[in-house]
């Protein structure tokens, strides 16, 4: 489990300075990103991605979700009078069953995923319009049971300091 805190700042001397004070703590932060003109872009931090922590929702519901589909369809096959894939025989109709039902369950899983807005897909929205305004980005990440050096952030004189949820 790591913290995970973005400091917002508007002074690109005040982000360097603060990066290097980070750097020098003891523990040092797991991860410490600067983030906006002339640094790391906001899409290629994967922890400031939605794209990708969707991927991530939709690759946890397909594990789940393709599993009963396949049982659902091969139910579905074996309690219904219906015939429709006779062709394959008596193994084959119930397995094509499950396999569309599979299909549908991978299907959902993109469905369902896509349709969750999470509160912390909110606080990239005010980061993102916080870097168009010009401003500077710092993600610092902390390991469980590390305290986040608040003073130094403080001394730093943030905007803003947002708190995304814990990993």
């Amino acid at each position: 489990m790591t913290l995970c805190v973005v400091v917002v700042l508007d002074d690109h001397k005040r982000l360097e300075q603060l990066r290097q004070q980070l750097a020098a703590q003891q523990p040092a932060p797991t991860q410490l990103v600067a983030i906006g003109s002339g640094e790391t872009a906001m899409p290629s931090v994967d922890r400031l991605n939605p794209a990708t922590a969707r991927r991530q929702r939709q690759r946890t519901m397909a594990r789940w979700l393709m599993p009963f589909g396949f049982l659902a369809g091969l139910t579905f096959t074996q309690i219904t009078d219906l015939h429709t894939f006779d062709l394959f025989g008596s193994w084959g109709e119930p397995v094509i069953g499950g396999l569309l039902g599979m299909g549908s369950g991978l299907m959902g899983s993109f469905a369902a995923a896509a349709s969750v807005v999470s509160e912390e897909e909110d606080r990239l929205r005010i980061l993102r319009n916080r870097l168009e305004e010009g401003n500077w980005l710092l993600l610092l990440e902390q390991a469980s049971g590390q305290e986040v050096p608040w003073s130094l952030v403080q001394q730093a004189r943030p905007k803003a300091v947002i708190r995304l949820g814990e990993d």
